[in-house]
């Protein structure tokens, strides 16, 4: 590989970590937490975590993300406390993310409240693949598409004396 190849290679690494959509899963269960971290970096977005409500809360007043997944029933703070206290508490986001509230039951009575307190949308996680939160994500976040390196090596010029 040439220089020219790995100059073109560093910039794209660098447009990239500064372009990735942030986004913010916040959800109690650890599998689920580990399983979204590979699939929604793997579809190139930078990821961080909350264990909890009132983790996932101070992080969403922190800003910086585009986008939060945020399960309804968790420890400390539920989903629909979180969007309660972003309404009506301050201080709020400078830029509120997207808010997508996911749940365990289709019929679940949390789903209307939810939309009222200004989730987004709403996700059953029960019928939903992985690949199929990603394609809900990339609704909202289109991932950033990088532009191919020169595959062919550029040939090496002799220095000039």
């Amino acid at each position: 590989m040439q220089v020219e190849d790995l100059t073109s290679l560093l910039k794209l690494s660098i447009v990239s970590l500064i372009m990735a959509n942030r986004i913010l899963v916040v959800d109690d269960d650890p599998t689920l937490r580990e399983l979204y971290d590979e699939v929604l970096k793997t579809a190139g977005y930078s990821i961080e975590f909350a264990v909890d409500g009132e983790e996932g809360l101070n992080k969403i007043r922190t800003g910086g993300y585009d986008l939060v997944l945020l399960d309804v029933m968790m420890p400390k703070l539920d989903g629909l406390g979180v969007l309660t206290k972003l309404q009506t508490e301050s201080p709020k986001p400078a830029k509120m993310p997207v808010i997508i509230v996911w749940t365990n039951l289709s019929h679940d009575p949390a789903i209307k409240e939810a939309m009222q307190k200004g989730a987004t949308n709403v996700l059953v996680k029960a019928d939903l693949a992985p690949n199929q939160v990603v394609a809900m994500v990339q609704k909202y976040l289109p991932t950033v598409q990088p532009t191919s390196v020169n595959p062919q090596p550029t040939p090496v010029q002799p220095l000039k004396k």
